[in-house]
C-alpha cells in the first residue's frame, strides 16, 4: 500500500484533514510498527506492506486519543472516558508477528 493510499485510509478513518498532521501520526504509528515487527533490528525502516492496514489503525488510534495522552478517568455528562495507559494497547500490536533472526 503506497504511502498515499494510506493517506487517504486514514483521512477517511479520522476525519482529519490537515496532511502534515496525518503524516505525522503515520509515521509515529510506523515506528511503532517496525518496533514490533524487528525489535532486534535497528536497519529496518520500512512498514513492510502486510502491516499497512495496521499502520493506518494505529495512526487513527493515536490521533483519536490526542488531547487526551494519559487521561485515566474523565466523566462528563453521562460520558465517562478511562485509558489503561499512554501508549497503543496491546491489541492493536498483537497482529504484529515479532521478525527474529540468527545472527
Amino acid at each position: 500500500m503506497s504511502e498515499d493510499e494510506k493517506l487517504k485510509q486514514l483521512k477517511v478513518l479520522s476525519g482529519e484533514t490537515d496532511e502534515d498532521v496525518l503524516r505525522t501520526f503515520l509515521a509515529l504509528a510506523a515506528a511503532k510498527v517496525i518496533q514490533r515487527a524487528f525489535p532486534f533490528d535497528p536497519k529496518q525502516t520500512a512498514v513492510p506492506d502486510r502491516y499497512a492496514p495496521n499502520q493506518v489503525e494505529i495512526a487513527n488510534f493515536m490521533l483519536s486519543k490526542r488531547g487526551a495522552e494519559g487521561e485515566t478517568y474523565h466523566a462528563e455528562n453521562g460520558i465517562y472516558r478511562t485509558y489503561s495507559g499512554g501508549d497503543v494497547p496491546p491489541e492493536l500490536l498483537r497482529a504484529i508477528i515479532p521478525m527474529v533472526g540468527v545472527m
